[in-house]
Protein backbone atom coordinates (compact mmCIF):
# COMPACT_ATOMS: atom_id res chain seq x y z
CA UNK A 1 0.00 0.00 0.00
CA UNK A 2 1.40 3.35 -1.04
CA UNK A 3 -1.14 5.76 0.45
CA UNK A 4 -1.69 7.55 3.75
CA UNK A 5 -5.45 7.69 4.17
CA UNK A 6 -5.83 7.56 7.95
CA UNK A 7 -4.42 6.34 11.26
CA UNK A 8 -7.23 4.00 12.23
CA UNK A 9 -5.71 1.17 10.19
CA UNK A 10 -2.07 2.20 10.56
CA UNK A 11 -0.05 -0.02 12.90
CA UNK A 12 1.92 1.15 15.91
CA UNK A 13 5.12 0.06 14.16
CA UNK A 14 4.32 2.09 11.05
CA UNK A 15 3.62 5.20 13.13
CA UNK A 16 6.98 4.82 14.86
CA UNK A 17 8.61 4.39 11.45
CA UNK A 18 7.16 7.72 10.29
CA UNK A 19 8.11 9.55 13.50
CA UNK A 20 11.68 8.23 13.42
CA UNK A 21 12.14 9.37 9.84
CA UNK A 22 10.59 12.75 10.66
CA UNK A 23 13.29 13.22 13.29
CA UNK A 24 15.92 12.81 10.57
CA UNK A 25 14.00 15.16 8.27
CA UNK A 26 13.93 17.87 10.93
CA UNK A 27 17.73 18.00 10.83
CA UNK A 28 17.37 19.05 7.17
CA UNK A 29 15.06 21.90 8.20
CA UNK A 30 17.72 23.13 10.62
CA UNK A 31 20.39 23.18 7.92
CA UNK A 32 21.23 26.29 5.92
CA UNK A 33 20.31 24.82 2.53
CA UNK A 34 17.06 23.04 3.50
CA UNK A 35 17.41 20.91 0.39
CA UNK A 36 17.64 17.20 -0.34
CA UNK A 37 17.30 15.25 -3.63
CA UNK A 38 14.99 12.57 -2.20
CA UNK A 39 12.05 13.48 -4.47
CA UNK A 40 13.96 14.74 -7.47
CA UNK A 41 12.04 13.81 -10.62
CA UNK A 42 8.76 13.24 -8.75
CA UNK A 43 5.59 15.24 -9.38
CA UNK A 44 3.59 16.27 -6.29
CA UNK A 45 0.18 17.92 -6.63
CA UNK A 46 -1.95 19.54 -3.91
CA UNK A 47 -5.71 19.56 -4.55
CA UNK A 48 -7.66 21.33 -1.80
CA UNK A 49 -11.45 21.64 -2.01
CA UNK A 50 -11.39 23.43 1.38
CA UNK A 51 -9.37 26.45 2.50
CA UNK A 52 -6.06 25.80 4.22
CA UNK A 53 -2.92 27.69 5.13
CA UNK A 54 -0.83 25.49 7.42
CA UNK A 55 -1.44 22.08 5.90
CA UNK A 56 -1.21 23.13 2.27
CA UNK A 57 1.87 25.33 2.70
CA UNK A 58 3.52 22.71 4.89
CA UNK A 59 3.08 20.01 2.24
CA UNK A 60 4.26 22.28 -0.55
CA UNK A 61 7.38 23.31 1.38
CA UNK A 62 8.07 19.68 2.32
CA UNK A 63 7.93 18.64 -1.33
CA UNK A 64 10.10 21.56 -2.49
CA UNK A 65 12.70 20.96 0.23
CA UNK A 66 12.98 17.42 -1.19
CA UNK A 67 13.38 18.70 -4.78
CA UNK A 68 9.99 17.54 -6.11
CA UNK A 69 8.17 19.26 -8.96
CA UNK A 70 5.16 20.78 -7.19
CA UNK A 71 1.82 21.99 -8.51
CA UNK A 72 -0.96 23.59 -6.49
CA UNK A 73 -4.46 23.39 -7.95
CA UNK A 74 -6.97 26.01 -6.89
CA UNK A 75 -10.42 24.47 -7.13
CA UNK A 76 -11.97 27.96 -7.45
CA UNK A 77 -10.19 28.47 -10.78
CA UNK A 78 -10.10 24.89 -12.04
CA UNK A 79 -12.36 22.89 -14.34
CA UNK A 80 -14.33 21.84 -11.26
CA UNK A 81 -16.13 25.17 -11.63
CA UNK A 82 -17.11 24.11 -15.16
CA UNK A 83 -18.77 20.95 -13.89
CA UNK A 84 -15.86 18.50 -14.06
CA UNK A 85 -16.42 15.51 -11.78
CA UNK A 86 -13.97 14.40 -9.12
CA UNK A 87 -13.20 11.23 -11.06
CA UNK A 88 -12.47 13.19 -14.23
CA UNK A 89 -10.18 15.53 -12.31
CA UNK A 90 -8.32 12.52 -10.89
CA UNK A 91 -7.98 10.90 -14.31
CA UNK A 92 -6.65 14.17 -15.74
CA UNK A 93 -4.00 14.33 -13.00
CA UNK A 94 -3.12 10.71 -13.70
CA UNK A 95 -2.65 11.51 -17.40
CA UNK A 96 -0.38 14.39 -16.37
CA UNK A 97 1.91 11.83 -14.72
CA UNK A 98 1.30 12.84 -11.13
CA UNK A 99 3.23 10.73 -8.61
CA UNK A 100 1.66 11.97 -5.37
CA UNK A 101 -1.69 13.71 -4.83
CA UNK A 102 -2.35 15.51 -1.55
CA UNK A 103 -6.08 16.07 -1.24
CA UNK A 104 -8.43 17.82 1.18
CA UNK A 105 -12.18 17.55 0.74
CA UNK A 106 -15.31 18.35 2.73
CA UNK A 107 -16.74 14.88 2.11
CA UNK A 108 -15.49 11.97 4.22
CA UNK A 109 -13.96 9.14 2.21
CA UNK A 110 -12.89 11.13 -0.87
CA UNK A 111 -9.16 10.24 -0.51
CA UNK A 112 -10.15 6.56 -0.27
CA UNK A 113 -12.25 6.89 -3.43
CA UNK A 114 -9.36 8.49 -5.29
CA UNK A 115 -6.90 5.84 -4.12
CA UNK A 116 -9.16 3.13 -5.57
CA UNK A 117 -9.35 4.85 -8.94
CA UNK A 118 -5.80 6.02 -9.62
CA UNK A 119 -2.26 4.71 -9.99
CA UNK A 120 -0.49 7.44 -7.98
CA UNK A 121 -0.02 7.78 -4.22
CA UNK A 122 -2.74 9.59 -2.27
CA UNK A 123 -2.22 11.46 1.00
CA UNK A 124 -5.25 12.51 3.02
CA UNK A 125 -4.92 16.16 4.09
CA UNK A 126 -8.32 16.07 5.79
CA UNK A 127 -11.60 14.53 4.64
CA UNK A 128 -14.87 15.80 6.02
CA UNK A 129 -15.42 14.75 9.62
CA UNK A 130 -13.35 11.60 9.19
CA UNK A 131 -9.58 11.99 9.62
CA UNK A 132 -6.62 14.34 9.38
CA UNK A 133 -3.76 11.85 9.75
CA UNK A 134 -0.80 14.15 9.15
CA UNK A 135 -1.98 16.59 11.84
CA UNK A 136 -2.19 13.75 14.38
CA UNK A 137 1.24 12.48 13.35
CA UNK A 138 2.83 15.91 13.82
CA UNK A 139 1.07 16.18 17.20
CA UNK A 140 2.52 12.81 18.19
CA UNK A 141 5.95 13.85 16.92
CA UNK A 142 5.80 17.05 19.01
CA UNK A 143 4.71 15.14 22.12
CA UNK A 144 7.52 12.63 21.75
CA UNK A 145 10.07 15.36 21.10
CA UNK A 146 9.01 17.32 24.19
CA UNK A 147 8.24 14.49 26.63
CA UNK A 148 10.52 11.77 25.26
CA UNK A 149 7.66 9.31 24.76
CA UNK A 150 4.16 8.91 23.32
CA UNK A 151 3.25 5.96 25.52
CA UNK A 152 1.21 5.69 28.72
CA UNK A 153 0.37 9.39 28.91
CA UNK A 154 -2.74 11.18 30.15
CA UNK A 155 -4.10 13.27 27.29
CA UNK A 156 -7.11 15.60 27.14
CA UNK A 157 -8.77 16.72 23.90
CA UNK A 158 -10.98 19.79 24.39
CA UNK A 159 -13.59 21.38 22.14
CA UNK A 160 -15.60 20.45 19.07
CA UNK A 161 -15.09 16.69 19.14
CA UNK A 162 -18.12 16.05 16.92
CA UNK A 163 -16.78 17.75 13.79
CA UNK A 164 -13.07 17.34 14.43
CA UNK A 165 -11.11 15.06 12.11
CA UNK A 166 -8.04 16.07 14.14
CA UNK A 167 -9.62 14.60 17.27
CA UNK A 168 -10.49 11.35 15.49
CA UNK A 169 -7.01 10.84 14.05
CA UNK A 170 -5.42 11.65 17.40
CA UNK A 171 -7.68 9.19 19.19
CA UNK A 172 -6.94 6.43 16.66
CA UNK A 173 -3.20 7.12 16.72
CA UNK A 174 -2.61 7.77 20.41
CA UNK A 175 -4.79 4.83 21.49
CA UNK A 176 -2.28 2.45 19.92
CA UNK A 177 0.30 3.51 22.53
CA UNK A 178 -1.65 2.72 25.72
CA UNK A 179 -2.51 6.36 26.44
CA UNK A 180 -5.41 7.45 28.63
CA UNK A 181 -7.51 9.82 26.50
CA UNK A 182 -10.16 12.16 27.93
CA UNK A 183 -12.46 14.38 25.86
CA UNK A 184 -14.56 17.36 26.88
CA UNK A 185 -16.69 19.96 25.16
CA UNK A 186 -20.27 21.19 24.89
CA UNK A 187 -22.68 18.27 25.10
CA UNK A 188 -23.95 19.14 21.63
CA UNK A 189 -20.41 18.66 20.26
CA UNK A 190 -19.67 15.30 21.88
CA UNK A 191 -20.38 12.51 19.36
CA UNK A 192 -22.43 9.47 20.39
CA UNK A 193 -20.52 6.37 21.46
CA UNK A 194 -17.28 8.34 22.00
CA UNK A 195 -17.08 6.68 25.42
CA UNK A 196 -16.13 3.47 23.57
CA UNK A 197 -12.84 5.13 22.61
CA UNK A 198 -12.17 7.79 25.27
CA UNK A 199 -13.30 8.95 28.69
CA UNK A 200 -15.76 11.85 28.76
CA UNK A 201 -15.12 14.45 31.47
CA UNK A 202 -17.96 16.27 33.19
CA UNK A 203 -16.12 19.59 33.53
CA UNK A 204 -13.16 21.43 32.04
CA UNK A 205 -11.38 21.32 35.38
CA UNK A 206 -11.72 17.55 35.52
CA UNK A 207 -10.64 17.19 31.89
CA UNK A 208 -7.34 19.08 32.23
CA UNK A 209 -6.30 18.20 35.78
CA UNK A 210 -3.29 15.87 36.03
CA UNK A 211 -2.80 15.61 32.27
CA UNK A 212 0.50 15.37 30.43
CA UNK A 213 -0.97 16.88 27.26
CA UNK A 214 -3.97 19.11 26.56
CA UNK A 215 -4.98 19.33 22.88
CA UNK A 216 -7.32 22.27 22.30
CA UNK A 217 -9.42 22.14 19.14
CA UNK A 218 -10.61 24.88 16.83
CA UNK A 219 -14.29 25.71 17.04
CA UNK A 220 -15.30 25.17 13.44
CA UNK A 221 -17.51 28.22 13.02
CA UNK A 222 -18.31 27.20 9.43
CA UNK A 223 -20.05 24.10 10.83
CA UNK A 224 -21.99 25.84 13.60
CA UNK A 225 -25.03 26.92 11.59
CA UNK A 226 -27.22 24.41 13.43
CA UNK A 227 -26.68 26.17 16.75
CA UNK A 228 -24.34 23.75 18.51
CA UNK A 229 -23.10 26.65 20.68
CA UNK A 230 -25.05 29.69 21.85
CA UNK A 231 -22.21 32.20 21.38
CA UNK A 232 -18.44 32.45 21.12
CA UNK A 233 -18.37 34.40 24.39
CA UNK A 234 -20.20 31.66 26.29
CA UNK A 235 -17.96 29.01 24.76
CA UNK A 236 -14.85 30.84 25.94
CA UNK A 237 -16.30 31.20 29.44
CA UNK A 238 -16.98 27.50 29.93
CA UNK A 239 -14.61 25.72 27.54
CA UNK A 240 -11.77 28.13 26.71
CA UNK A 241 -8.21 27.76 27.95
CA UNK A 242 -7.56 30.98 29.85
CA UNK A 243 -5.63 32.16 32.89
CA UNK A 244 -8.31 30.88 35.29
CA UNK A 245 -8.25 27.30 34.03
CA UNK A 246 -4.45 27.28 34.05
CA UNK A 247 -4.65 26.89 37.83
CA UNK A 248 -5.62 23.27 37.16
CA UNK A 249 -2.90 22.65 34.58
CA UNK A 250 0.68 21.84 35.50
CA UNK A 251 3.48 24.00 34.12
CA UNK A 252 4.90 20.88 32.50
CA UNK A 253 1.65 20.01 30.70
CA UNK A 254 1.91 20.52 26.94
CA UNK A 255 -0.68 22.93 25.52
CA UNK A 256 -1.38 22.08 21.87
CA UNK A 257 -3.66 23.43 19.14
CA UNK A 258 -3.85 22.43 15.44
CA UNK A 259 -4.59 25.98 14.27
CA UNK A 260 -5.83 28.28 13.04
CA UNK A 261 -6.51 29.64 16.52
CA UNK A 262 -9.58 31.70 17.34
CA UNK A 263 -8.00 33.86 20.06
CA UNK A 264 -10.34 34.64 22.90
CA UNK A 265 -12.66 31.79 21.87
CA UNK A 266 -10.72 28.55 22.33
CA UNK A 267 -7.63 29.91 24.03
CA UNK A 268 -6.26 33.21 25.28
CA UNK A 269 -3.24 34.98 23.83
CA UNK A 270 -1.54 34.75 27.23
CA UNK A 271 -1.85 30.96 27.36
CA UNK A 272 -0.54 30.69 23.80
CA UNK A 273 2.66 32.43 24.88
CA UNK A 274 3.42 30.12 27.81
CA UNK A 275 6.65 28.05 27.66
CA UNK A 276 4.66 24.81 27.64
CA UNK A 277 2.63 25.93 24.59
CA UNK A 278 3.74 24.09 21.43
CA UNK A 279 1.46 25.78 18.87
CA UNK A 280 4.20 27.35 16.73
CA UNK A 281 6.43 24.33 17.23
CA UNK A 282 3.72 22.09 15.81
CA UNK A 283 3.73 24.06 12.56
CA UNK A 284 7.49 23.54 12.11
CA UNK A 285 7.25 19.87 13.01
CA UNK A 286 4.49 19.49 10.44
CA UNK A 287 6.98 20.08 7.64
CA UNK A 288 9.33 17.38 8.95
CA UNK A 289 6.51 14.86 9.35
CA UNK A 290 5.17 15.55 5.87
CA UNK A 291 8.64 15.21 4.39
CA UNK A 292 8.83 11.76 5.99
CA UNK A 293 5.42 10.78 4.62
CA UNK A 294 6.23 11.97 1.11
CA UNK A 295 9.47 10.00 1.19
CA UNK A 296 7.81 6.80 2.40
CA UNK A 297 4.91 7.05 -0.07
CA UNK A 298 7.32 7.25 -2.98
CA UNK A 299 9.49 4.30 -1.93
CA UNK A 300 8.73 0.87 -3.35
CA UNK A 301 8.04 -0.54 0.10
CA UNK A 302 5.63 2.32 0.97
CA UNK A 303 4.57 3.17 4.50
CA UNK A 304 2.97 -0.21 5.02
CA UNK A 305 5.23 -3.25 5.19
Amino acid sequence: MKHLLGLRDLSKEDIIKILNLAKDMKTILKSETKKTPHLQGYSVVTLFYENSTRTRTSFELAAKFMSANTTSISVQTSSVQKGESLLDTVKTLEALKTDVLIVRHSVSGVPHFIAKNCSFSVINAGDGMNEHPTQALLDMFTIRERLGTIEKLKIAIIGDILHSRVARSNIWGLSKFDNQITVFGPQTLIPPYIENFAEVASSLEEAVSGKDVVIDLRIQLERQKRGFITSKQEYYKFYGLNEDIMRYISGSTLIMHPGPVNRGVEISSEVMQLPNSTIDEQVTNGIAVRMAILYLCTRKEGIYR
